[in-house]
């Protein structure tokens, strides 16, 4: 591909007119969205085309430069056209996903200060209708075609309606620089009011130029895009990868599956649950198989994992021992030797077909929204399926760490991104720490926010005066300023003898555990570490079928499955086998201390889920509200 130069843009909008003049990329699919009703697939050239129509249109409806426009909608062709036409008229964006909470929707609607709405649908807009009678709102726009209802006081549209206004309109781009605002990232948090993080078109567009120092995607290649769009992690990687021509494929949790195997994606990004999906897929199919099948397939795996292991050795790329000596590198590289062969039958016999259901094309996968569990990290490295794992924060627009591909350290988040800084400082004193020394994450770069919408005392507390985020977390950096992350200052549990655990490494290790779907480590002030734990339903019944102690349905002749109340978690049976499941994982996990030690511990019949408010809507653990939804629970398990 001709190399194409985004150092002299000033603005976002401006990468549209470079890309859909290319050669290369002109008339290439920029968005595909296979599930639509009808199925959409939108060129380069037309992208261009329609982000100046709806642009132009916004101008007719009198929107200015500066100011704001709240936009609450969900991923596809449309949110990248509105969002391209909002910042091409100067216009900042508050975006939020369709899904949020009524009241969360209406909070980010008020305090952004926007003149105008543009939601997903008729649905949506009868969500916030309240709210925008209550406020200075001129104008809403669906993303639909669907007839606007008539609002007092705003003019309503639908978006045929408005790039038809745009086509009798003519543009006047708006004058705008790298420290001009871009939009409003409404952070989802997993405790409290979402904040409004001010990011500039310096710091969306310093998220392409760093995603192309890792990787140099060409047009033509395929994206699948599943995370919600509303999150800086989606879309600054959807801005690199259209910035180079590929064809953004658009799918959803019930398709995806489908989508990976027929659209054959080159890059993907997700969080780690996504990954946990796939993965218990294949394990699924696995287990599926006829025995002596299963045998070969775990027999390759399992050489897999010894030979992947030493190979990192040899490579200096075991985070467990970055530096080994010269004959720990050369007995690993005789076991490598050993099993190169063992694991290249693997390949043919096992891992391809594993690949083949991922497409069999990915060039690479992506992580972030939190840390990769050892065994996915093991198990997608084993059958040739690379992930590169990030690290960031919608504060920082939001990537500063990415694995490379020739510096993959699994358990690590990476190495800085072009023009940005790392230092790890001692939480108490702030002083700064050496490497290989855990203490506070500090960023200073270009992706940096601005800073809280009017909240400068917030923006005070995450800045210093010379430019360094405070991220909240906790980690370490390598001699080759490799970012570990080790977990969050806030999730730290303290027990009564002065320990400090964090509980995410031991989480990751206790999901290694077929038998465990969800965990949440619990214990602030308290002699041990405990945990909720939400059973994986599928494995426990294979399990409960083994076991001649259980109720069975009534009517065998019918294909329900054993229920959780049939097969009955207070059960000591039960009980035993998720007490020698903890305590396997544990001690099995790397820098095991006594300490990690889970305790106490209840099954929950209920998962963790967007709907009952547990989970953020990038998946994390609200352990905040998790805390205080089973406070009685907790309280009793550790009298």
């Amino acid at each position: 591909m001709t190399q194409l130069d985004y150092s002299q843009v000033q603005a976002l909008p401006e990468i549209w007119s470079i890309i859909a003049q290319h050669p290369e990329a002109a008339n290439g699919i920029a968005l595909h969205a296979p599930h639509s009703t009808p199925e959409v697939k939108i060129t380069y050239a037309q992208l261009h085309l329609q982000i100046r129509q709806f642009a132009a249109g916004l101008q007719a409806l009198g929107v200015q430069s500066g100011e704001h426009v709240a936009q609450f909608s969900d991923n596809g062709p449309r949110w990248l056209i509105a969002d391209q036409g909002v910042m091409t008229v100067g216009a900042i964006n508050a975006v939020r996903g369709s899904q949020a909470d009524r009241e969360e929707l209406g909070f980010i609607l008020g305090h952004s200060d926007s003149i105008g709405l543009i939601v997903q649908d008729l649905a949506t807009l009868e969500k916030v209708k309240g709210y925008v009678l209550n406020l200075p709102i001129r104008f809403v726009v669906l993303l639909t075609d669907e007839t606007p209802p008539a609002i007092e006081g705003a003019k309503t549209l639908n978006f045929s309606h408005l790039l038809e206004l745009g086509q009798t309109h003519a543009l006047q781009p708006a004058r705008l620089t790298r420290e001009t605002t871009a939009t409003l990232m409404y952070t989802s948090g997993t405790s409290g009011q979402p904040k409004g993080v001010m990011l500039s078109h310096q710091n969306l567009l310093s998220q392409i130029s760093g995603a192309y120092a890792v990787a140099q995607p060409q047009p033509g290649d395929r994206v699948l895009s599943i995370l919600p769009i509303w999150h800086c992690y989606e879309r600054t990687f959807e801005y690199f990868t259209l910035a180079y021509g590929c064809t953004q494929i658009y799918t959803n949790i019930r398709y995806v599956k489908k989508d990976i195997k027929e659209f054959k994606p080159n890059y993907m990004v997700g969080v780690p649950r996504l990954w946990e999906s796939i993965y218990e897929g294949i394990q699924k199919q696995l287990r599926d198989q006829p025995e002596k099948t299963q045998r070969i397939a775990n027999f390759f795996l399992t050489q897999g994992d010894r030979y992947i292991k030493a190979h990192r050795t040899v490579q200096g790329l075991n985070l467990e021992n970055l530096n080994p000596s010269f004959m720990e590198k050369l007995t690993a590289a005789g076991q490598a030797a050993v099993l190169a062969p063992v694991h290249a039958l693997g390949d043919r016999l096992v891992y391809q077909k594993i690949r083949q259901g991922t497409g069999g094309a990915i060039k690479f996968l992506v992580s972030g929204g939190g840390s990769i569990a050892e065994h996915l990290e093991d198990f997608f490295e084993v059958v040739g399926i690379t992930i590169l794992g990030g690290y960031g924060l919608t504060e920082t627009s939001p990537i500063t760490h990415v694995r490379r591909p020739w510096r993959n350290i699994r358990g690590g988040d990476g190495q800085p991104l072009p023009h940005t800084e790392t230092r790890i400082v001692d939480l108490e004193t702030q002083n700064p720490l050496p490497a290989g020394k855990q203490g506070l994450v500090m960023i200073r770069g270009l992706q940096v926010m601005q800073g809280y919408y009017k909240n400068p005392e917030a923006t005070q507390k995450a800045i210093t005066p010379d430019g360094w985020f405070d991220t909240g977390d906790l980690g370490w950096v390598t001699p080759q300023d490799d970012l570990i992350i080790t977990g969050r200052a806030k999730d730290t549990i303290v027990l009564t003898n002065g320990e400090n655990i964090e509980p995410q490494p031991i989480e990751d290790a206790c999901l290694r555990s077929p038998y465990i779907d969800q965990i949440m480590l619990v214990g602030q002030d308290e002699k041990v570490i405990g945990a909720l734990i939400v059973p994986n339903l599928e494995a426990l019944q294979q399990w409960a079928a083994t076991q001649g102690s259980f109720v069975q349905p009534p009517d065998q002749s019918k294909p329900t499955p054993v229920g959780l109340q049939e097969i009955g978690l207070e059960d000591k049976t039960v009980q035993d086998l998720f007490r020698q499941e903890l305590n396997r994982e544990v001690k099995n996990r790397p820098g095991y201390r006594a300490d990690d030690r889970v305790g106490p511990f209840r099954l929950l019949t209920e998962p963790f889920s967007i709907e009952n408010g547990l989970l953020t809507q990038t998946l994390k653990i609200r352990r905040a509200v998790v805390t205080d939804r089973y406070r009685g629970m907790i309280d009793e398990m550790f009298d």
